[in-house]
């Protein structure tokens, strides 16, 4: 996708784009006779896509719009279907949940620009922000979605173990384990889904790009939910802590600091904060009982991760080292697996 990265839409740009981008345009009442009407500026922290916003200067002239323009990655239908994930975020955003949809093109789409800011890692670690997006989770989970309510997380896995198998090499293969995965991801299935579970509609990518606030309401909208599905809310939960190890804005990426995930007490207040907003308060014991599951849940996280860091480092081009990412998770995976399991022995 010919997109400058910094300046002006070039006139190689793919003429739905530049088509796309003129309706919009043209439907708030400005019209653009020259493509370099529209400037691009590249937002940074995107591991799928790549993300632009795109302004030009409104009939008034000293007002500008904004939108902004997600091009697909390269080889990134291999992880959900398209199809499916537009209807997602169309039915989202009729539950004012998040952006709205304004154009597609065949490489991507239009999508209405947020006023609000992004969160940073550090904004994770705030304690009245992190309550904040607590609530917001739990709304999110309790959305009434269209299709089926089946939890996604162990087909996904075992789909993508097939995957990373295909792309690897035998060498790379059984230096990620992954000859021995598909046991690891049935004993898990086993010991995970016993008991009671609440499932509910997941984001299962929440780290901190995805998460924005108006800075004058508080409000948060969460958004990309390429990876959104039915699954069980503590799985989700511990997505979220997970992600507090990484840094997508720093000079490396793709390493992960896992000691500086939060501890028991952050966890805790978070998910009483995330059972509260539903106005009633909670029991010492159903916190400390979805404290446990988010612990155990941790381990199928890493293995969802590690594997999408092996498909994606064959298929996607965006500048980010995803095997060594997809090393840090398993390597991970094996260090937690005895200490988050052992408890269901006791």
């Amino acid at each position: 996708m010919a997109i400058k990265k910094n300046g002006f839409i070039p006139s190689c740009a793919p003429e739905e784009l530049k088509k796309v981008l003129k309706a919009v345009a043209s439907e708030w009442g400005d019209m653009i006779k020259d493509m370099e009407e529209f400037h691009v500026v590249p937002l940074k922290g995107a591991l799928t896509n790549e993300v632009f916003q795109i302004n030009w200067p409104t009939k008034h002239g000293e007002l500008h719009q904004k939108v902004l323009v997600r091009v697909y990655g390269e080889g990134v239908e291999v992880f959900f279907n398209r199809d499916d994930e537009i209807r997602t975020f169309e039915c989202m955003s009729k539950h004012g949940q998040g952006p709205r949809l304004l154009g597609r093109f065949p490489d991507g789409r239009i999508e209405e620009f947020i006023h609000a800011r992004t969160l940073s890692a550090a904004d994770l670690r705030d304690p009245e922000i992190s309550s904040l997006v607590a609530a917001k989770l739990r709304e999110f989970h309790n959305l009434d979605m269209p299709g089926p309510k089946d939890v996604l997380l162990w087909k996904r896995l075992r789909t993508w173990l097939s995957l990373s198998k295909k792309f690897c090499s035998p060498e790379a293969a059984k230096e990620f384990g992954l000859d021995i995965l598909g046991d690891e991801i049935s004993i898990l299935e086993k010991e995970l889904s016993q008991g009671y579970q609440e499932i509910g509609f997941c984001h299962n990518d929440l780290q901190y790009g995805n998460i924005m606030m108006d800075e004058e309401t508080r409000v948060i909208t969460l958004i990309d939910y390429e990876y959104a599905s039915y699954n069980p809310i503590a799985y989700d939960l511990a997505n979220h802590f997970c992600e507090m190890a990484a840094n997508y804005h720093s000079e490396t990426p793709h390493i992960l600091d896992f000691s500086i995930c939060p501890d028991m007490e952050e966890r805790r207040r978070f998910i009483r904060a995330y059972i509260a907003s539903s106005g009633n308060e909670p029991s010492d014991a159903e916190v400390e009982q979805l404290l446990v599951d988010a612990e155990k849940y941790t381990l199928a996280n890493h293995l969802f991760w590690g594997l999408w860091g092996i498909i994606s480092g064959h298929v996607n081009k965006i500048e980010f080292d995803y095997l060594e990412y997809a090393r840090q998770r398993f390597q991970q995976y094996w260090f937690k697996k005895t200490l988050a399991l052992e408890s269901l022995t006791l």
